[in-house]
């Protein structure tokens, strides 16, 4: 039997509700799932590398159970296809809330391909209730003192609350 190993790449600065779509459509298809965390030295993130894998663990965990041990945090500072490589993924998973997305995300694939053509990149549509989110709106509600309950898992609520 294969084993199906996928990577899912972002900044999860915070985890959404949009996030947590993309990762439970990952379980599906994959039976390990790599959400990797770009790490960027010119990007000055509002939750630490640490407390975004605590957060996605704790998420995940309470979301998909048994399920939830399936997907594992890791890290990446260069390359999304040089980590994909490093955790033996065959499939770079790719969320896609709308046809922006979709053109940014069809020209980094071609792209992908060309440099690591072993390499899938499955593209999986938002839910209609996530579409909307971002976490960059999800951080500038929160700043502003919004409720970003519809939008993020509670101890993501949680956690932004304490930050602001």
């Amino acid at each position: 039997m294969t084993v199906r190993i996928a990577l899912y790449a972002g900044s999860f600065d915070p985890l959404t509700n949009g996030h947590l779509d993309v990762l439970k459509a990952s379980l599906a298809i994959a039976d390990t799932i790599y959400a990797a965390i770009g790490i960027q030295a010119a990007k000055k993130p509002l939750f630490s590398f640490d407390e975004r894998v605590a957060l996605i663990e704790a998420v995940t965990a309470a979301e998909f159970g048994d399920a939830g041990k399936r997907i594992k945090v890791v890290a990446f500072d260069g390359l999304v296809i040089d980590a994909a490589r490093q955790h033996g993924a065959s499939i770079m998973i790719r969320g896609l809330r709308d046809g922006t997305d979709l053109d940014y995300e069809m020209q980094m694939a071609g792209m992908n391909e060309t440099m690591a053509p072993e390499l899938q990149t499955v593209f999986l549509p938002a839910s209609p209730s996530v579409r909307t989110i971002t976490a960059t709106l999800v951080r500038q509600i929160a700043s502003m003192g919004g409720d970003v309950r519809p939008f993020v898992p509670a101890p993501v609520a949680a956690a932004l609350s304490a930050k602001f």
